[in-house]
């Protein structure tokens, strides 16, 4: 029987002007690993002007160490994010399963290795954070000045209340990683700099892997002061404040999206419990009604209306939410013709936040129209983005034109309407618009059912009383298909043909 093999760490050496340091760290690193794991060692010098290299290159040639060494150094200095990306992309050609963060210049202790490996190894965790203040009351003390403490602090508590998070520190570079969870985010766009570090913490909260800290040792080693500090800060917020807009569909950074929507439906959620044009929807569909929902996005509409003894197909390029029931349901794109559904006997027809994603809204109407149009009496529901809304107006002032995962600046967003053209789209498409409304932004659903969030969404439609172009979020509209030439002309002829009949009954004989 073949034994289980082990996993296989390794321990990624960033330096620069280690000289002095480099063999003690090296030499500091535990033996006893190996009796856990598979282990190789990598020092990677970022183009040092001492002999950081050399002193690295000798210990490898003297092979003292229990493990491989291997030693590489950058002919141009990347930077300290820029060296930690070639490390990890050494872990990830190499296939290890865990890559351990060390300095070379001792401020973090190799001792500690075996805890900050432990949590991945036993599948516990992606990643593990070092914490210097997880550490004995009173060791802030040693190598850590009063205020860098409180700096340190002051700093982790905005990134936890800007992401949504409860870490005791995220300023400490002692670090591990399950290799896995690097090939899932976008490390390889990061900065060089040194807030690289919570740029990989940004990024491995957002794709929802799971982080772990352990306490650490507080060193007598190198801290940021001065200006340097300054700008670690600055760039530390910034990197947080993009982050959280982006997730608020306010800003688009590939370095923060890092749970791509393109191959599915999971960031299109449902509205409702708050003015939405889900809410508007659902009050405008009769219990009992035969549906049409076109661009269902995972069903979960329709499946309200299910329970509400609606009738509803189900229309949409991604299949259904695992949890989303309808009475059918056709995987179809709707940029294809011809249009996918038979739309006799139904009474509504839903297309909520979905026509501004059709490479042709106007095709894509005209063989709605053309579906539809003996059948004058049918509801049609629709709802898009006002590109007009006053934030998009003012970003556009400030020469910002960002697009984002939700919202009116949807990255698939192909199309994007005012009140007036979406009007003139729907009625030069042949259809007679009977109720046409702004709608909110959805604040509940960025904010959570907080008081601040329903206090903002009452002052939203106060705004949107005195002017819809301009506070509306959504824009949210009743239609009817006018009778087609077809259907007119048959009507003509019954007409006409009950007329005669009823004539020729009334004339004597």
């Amino acid at each position: 029987m073949t034994p289980p093999s082990r996993p296989r760490l390794l321990v990624l050496i960033v330096a620069y002007h280690a000289e002095t340091t480099i063999q003690q760290v090296l030499g500091r690193i535990p033996p006893g690993l190996l009796d856990a794991y598979d282990v190789e060692v990598l020092v990677i010098d970022d183009a040092s002007s001492d002999r950081t290299f050399e002193r690295g290159e000798a210990v490898r040639q003297a092979n003292t160490l229990p493990f491989p060494l291997t030693v590489l150094a950058n002919p141009v200095a990347l930077g300290y994010g820029g060296n930690q990306k070639v490390g990890f992309r050494y872990a990830i050609e190499h296939a290890f399963d865990v890559v351990a963060l060390v300095h070379g210049n001792g401020q973090y202790a190799p001792e500690r290795l075996p805890d900050m490996v432990a949590p991945i190894a036993a599948g516990d965790a992606a990643a593990v954070l070092g914490s210097r203040m997880l550490s004995a009351p009173g060791a802030r003390h040693t190598g850590m000045p009063l205020y860098k403490f409180l700096g340190n602090r002051l700093l982790t508590r905005m990134q936890n209340r800007l992401l949504r998070t409860a870490w005791s520190e995220c300023h400490s570079g002692y670090r591990a990683y399950a290799t896995a969870a690097l090939r899932r985010i976008p490390f390889h766009l990061n900065t060089n700099d040194y807030h690289f570090d919570t740029e990989v913490l940004i990024q491995l909260h957002l794709s929802g892997q799971t982080l772990t800290e352990v306490p650490i040792p507080v060193y007598d080693g190198t801290e940021l002061s001065g200006l340097a500090g300054v700008r670690y800060a600055w760039n530390v917020t910034k990197a947080c404040v993009k982050a959280r807009a982006a997730d608020m569909s306010l800003w688009f950074d590939r370095r923060f999206d890092c749970q791509p929507s393109y191959a599915s439906n999971v960031h299109y959620k449902p509205r409702l419990g708050f003015e939405s044009t889900h809410e508007l929807a659902l009050a405008r569909v009769p219990p009992g009604s035969r549906v049409v929902d076109l661009g269902c996005a995972g069903g979960y509409l329709g499946h309200l209306l299910h329970e509400r003894g609606c009738h509803v197909t189900g229309v949409d390029s991604l299949p259904l939410a695992d949890d989303c029931v309808l009475d059918s349901f056709q995987l179809y794109d709707l940029n294809r013709s011809p249009f996918p559904v038979a739309l006799e006997g139904v009474n509504v027809a839903l297309m909520l936040d979905a026509i501004e994603h059709l490479a042709s809204p106007e095709r894509f109407l005209d063989g709605f129209r053309e579906a539809a149009e003996r059948h004058p009496d049918m509801t049609f529901v629709v709802s898009t983005g006002n590109v007009g809304f006053f934030v998009v107006r003012l970003m556009l002032l400030l020469g910002q034109f960002n697009y984002g995962k939700r919202g009116i600046l949807d990255l698939t967003h192909t199309r994007l309407y005012t009140f007036g053209s979406f009007r003139r789209l729907l009625e030069q498409s042949g259809f007679d618009v009977v109720e046409m409304r702004g709608v909110p932004a959805p604040f509940p659903l960025a904010l959570g059912s907080q008081g601040l969030a329903r206090l903002l969404l009452a002052l939203n439609r106060a705004m949107i009383a005195v002017s819809r172009s301009l506070f509306a979020f959504q824009i949210f509209a009743v239609a009817r298909p006018r009778p087609g030439l077809a259907y007119l002309l048959d009507r003509a002829r019954r007409e006409a043909g009950a007329r005669a009949a009823r004539r020729e009954g009334s004339t004597p004989a």
